[in-house]
């Protein structure tokens, strides 16, 4: 495929997400959406408004695949259906952008890994927090030496409560994985990502303490963590950690990030786009911060919820459809991100810090 030819979307998942994915996909130089599956026809009437178009709309995934309208294909499904959906898409040979998290479980993540690595077609996780261009340009500097041997990695995320989803499926940890790994697989990706080795050992402790108590399901009360500190030990020797919550509406930055190493300091903040850092400051040296604002386009911004990434995560994804770039982030990544989150989960629940052998990895 080259880079003039056009590519066939398929969207599966037709709600928020799905369509954060439709304006993005808009963006892109020679790129359509053919086709869409949803079982909610509210969700495939508010995507066809988004497109433009009447695209035809199947009711699963299967019939899409078979249907012969599509290239490539976005699942933005709930996160407990994605093994099923990927089944006939794999089998339709398409390729396929799957949003996080892979799977819900660790047997399900790692049997998508197992089916991806023999996948004769682009097979990419939707991890968009590594390409919002702040943190691209973040982790570059760390890995480009900005903190000398980075020794701590920290991660804040401070924001509003889950949204309202089709079903209120996300309510539920046996929907979502929990939300460690839910929302914190992202986080879990880039903590690999920025240390370049794997965890060995996760401690989290977390609660339900604020959001959704006092809401009701079919009689059930939600049971998702809204609020956790989280360490991670990876083989190399760097410690990293995650504050999360939930309930901070008023936060001023949605996300920090703090890598500190043998020589200096580097942080990002998002919203601002803003990368400071901060040498160590010896005995006779004045300190001296430096600050600088990362742009991101305009048009990216207003096309989602992720500062810009999910646009740069297409334009990306297309150039490994047509064999002029990597597959960034892979199955096997996200099994790892899943596994960690799994790992969060776990200790959490049993108040002890969990073994990522016991996991099997």
């Amino acid at each position: 495929m080259k880079s003039t030819d056009h590519i066939r979307w398929g969207i599966v998942g037709a709600g928020m997400m799905g369509r954060e994915h439709i304006a993005n996909i808009a963006l892109q130089p020679n790129a359509s959406i053919t086709a869409l599956a949803d079982p909610v026809a509210s969700s495939i009437e508010s995507s066809r408004s988004a497109i433009g178009a009447d695209v035809p709309a199947f009711a699963d995934a299967a019939a899409l695949a078979a249907s012969g309208l599509c290239d490539a294909v976005v699942i933005a499904s709930p996160n407990f259906t994605h093994r099923d959906v990927l089944a006939p898409l794999m089998d339709a040979r398409l390729h396929i952008l799957c949003e996080k998290p892979l799977a819900t479980t660790i047997v399900d993540a790692r049997a998508l890994a197992v089916a991806a690595a023999g996948y004769d077609r682009v097979f990419w996780t939707g991890m968009e927090y590594r390409f919002m261009p702040p943190v691209t340009e973040f982790v570059a500097q760390v890995h480009g030496g900005a903190v000398g041997a980075l020794k701590m990695l920290s991660i804040r995320e401070h924001r509003f409560p889950f949204l309202v989803k089709v079903g209120d499926w996300n309510r539920f940890s046996a929907n979502t994985g929990g939300t460690m790994v839910e929302k914190c697989c992202h986080f879990f990706d880039l903590m690999r990502l920025i240390v370049g080795a794997e965890p060995v050992r996760v401690h989290c402790s977390g609660a339900m303490d604020v959001n959704h108590r006092d809401e009701l399901y079919d009689g059930r009360v939600p049971d998702i963590i809204d609020n956790s500190f989280t360490t991670v030990d990876f083989a190399n020797g760097v410690r990293a950690m995650l504050d999360l919550c939930m309930f901070a509406d008023g936060a001023e930055q949605q996300e920090d990030i703090s890598a500190t190493g043998d020589e200096a300091r580097l942080d990002v903040h998002i919203p601002a786009g803003e990368i400071v850092h901060s040498p160590r400051v010896g005995f006779r040296n004045a300190k001296q911060v430096t600050r600088r604002h990362v742009e991101t386009d305009p048009a990216a911004l207003a096309a989602g919820d992720h500062h810009g990434a999910s646009f740069h995560q297409h334009a990306a994804f297309a150039a490994a459809v047509r064999g002029e770039g990597p597959v960034i982030v892979s199955a096997d990544d996200g099994l790892r991100a899943v596994a960690i989150g799994l790992a969060a989960e776990m200790s959490a629940r049993e108040h002890r810090m969990v073994e990522m052998r016991e996991l099997g990895l």
